[in-house]
């Protein structure tokens, strides 16, 4: 077997592959008596055809498979062993198609395979590098919000007579056309987002009645939920006016600052006074602001790398991989997003480099405590004092993992954080501190 590639550029390559008979017949020889035991066939007891009726019946579909199977397996061995840094994978060359085989057992096989390297760029992170690092503390607005969404969590639900602004009323909507549209439904005015008409939805009482104009008053989708249509209907209403006639009033009160608040809250006795309730939510808001700041590091070392990493890929090579691996894709849509796959692409390729020059692995251990995280966080998101065992974490981590997609995520997720600690270690961070509310207006 002779296998050789010949570089066409710095980013395009050919692969070529030539077998002899030498090379697959026995190989093939082993197929067909593999496949002669197994084998259940009309006049013949099972597992005694003859290996000259299976070489005369499948004998063509049997060389073609395994030829195929040595070409992929020395071409997988080639690569490792070249050091190739191939893109996507090797693409029979269109030419080929037109070289017929006898596939008689004598053929001597020559085939071409197009492939894309990696381009060669030094990764652009050193010692003299400079990032900042936020320290996001809380602001007053920032907290006064959390704190007002935590007592209506736990706050209770009102009937009052007369609506203000944040109520959810209970009306009836008719459309101001015969056999228009009519539905009885709960209105959030906190949704609504024209100013005028959610004033004039404050002061009504139970059958007050007022018109309104749903298109300016809500999202498409929030007015497909609201009238129980789709949204291409809402978005095509040919009459927007309708008639809201209030049912109901439904106002949700918040929770007072009293032992039996904080103790929904936190374990009992933890938080006795006001003082202390504000000092835990600061410390659970400014816990969270951290991963923004991460998160805000990790993009700008993201923009930094990508801008630095100037360089070519084999475009056409793999716009044909592209189409080849996803046949329905248009040729349109390859264009569209093409510009975010090459970005997609050079980004994992730093990430690869950075892996292989530093020997980071990634280990089962670490996935399994990124989903136990993962999971953890979202349980106190919705109950600050719940408090699951370890035990518990890692039964629901396992059964995420059993998701062959989520673990994939997760790996992937644990390479980039490792990637990513491995490149701060790398470079200057700066530290510095900086309001919640000033941080959300950064590279706006």
């Amino acid at each position: 077997m002779n296998i050789s590639h010949q570089k066409i550029d710095d980013i395009n390559a050919n692969i070529i592959v030539e077998l002899t008979p030498e090379d697959y017949n026995p190989t093939v020889d082993k197929a067909i008596k593999d496949q002669a035991k197994k084998a259940k066939l009309p006049g013949f007891r099972p597992g005694l055809v003859p290996t000259s009726h299976i070489r005369r019946t499948f004998g063509k579909s049997i060389l073609f498979d395994e030829v195929n199977r040595i070409i992929n397996d020395k071409i997988s061995e080639y690569i490792g062993e070249q050091k190739l840094e191939v893109l996507g994978q090797p693409l029979p060359k269109e030419e080929d198609a037109e070289v017929t085989y006898n596939w008689d057992f004598k053929d001597t096989f020559k085939f071409n395979y197009e492939i894309g390297l990696a381009p060669e760029f030094d990764i652009p992170f050193t010692a003299e590098t400079e990032f900042i690092e936020y320290d996001i503390k809380a602001d007053e607005a920032t907290l006064q919000e959390r704190i007002k969404n935590l007592r209506r969590s736990y706050g209770k639900m009102t009937n009052p007579e007369v609506s203000e602004e944040g109520d959810v009323l209970y009306a009836a909507l008719k459309q101001d056309k015969e056999e228009g549209i009519e539905k009885t439904t709960s209105i959030r005015t906190d949704i609504i987002e024209d100013a005028k008409i959610k004033k004039s939805l404050a002061g009504l009482k139970k059958e007050d009645t007022v018109k309104i104009d749903v298109k300016k008053a809500f999202k498409v989708s929030d007015l497909a939920r609201i009238l129980g249509v789709t949204e291409e209907e809402a978005g095509n209403l040919d009459v927007t006016k309708f008639e809201l006639t209030v049912q109901n009033i439904n106002r949700l009160e918040e929770s007072d600052l009293n032992q039996e608040f904080f103790d929904k809250l936190f374990p009992a006795g933890e938080v006795t006074t006001e003082e202390q309730f504000n000092a835990k939510v600061t410390e659970e808001v400014e816990s969270l602001f951290k991963q923004n700041s991460a998160q805000k590091l990790r993009n700008d070392m993201y923009t930094f790398g990508m801008d630095k990493a100037n360089t070519k890929f084999p475009e056409t090579f793999l716009k044909k991989w592209l189409k080849a691996t996803n046949p329905n894709l248009s040729e349109q849509e390859i264009e569209e997003g093409f510009a975010d796959f090459v970005s997609n692409l050079k980004w994992t390729i730093i990430e690869n480099r950075v892996v292989t020059a530093n020997n980071l692995e990634v280990k089962y251990d670490e996935v399994i405590n990124l989903a136990k995280e993962r999971i953890y966080a979202q349980i106190k998101m919705y109950n600050m004092n719940e408090e699951p065992t370890d035990e518990q974490l890692g039964q629901f981590a396992l059964q995420l993992l059993s998701d062959r997609e989520q673990a994939n995520r997760l790996f992937e997720e644990v390479k980039a954080l490792k990637v990513f600690d491995k490149l701060k270690s790398t470079v200057k961070i700066k530290s510095k501190k900086i309001d919640y509310d000033k941080f959300e207006k950064l590279d706006k």
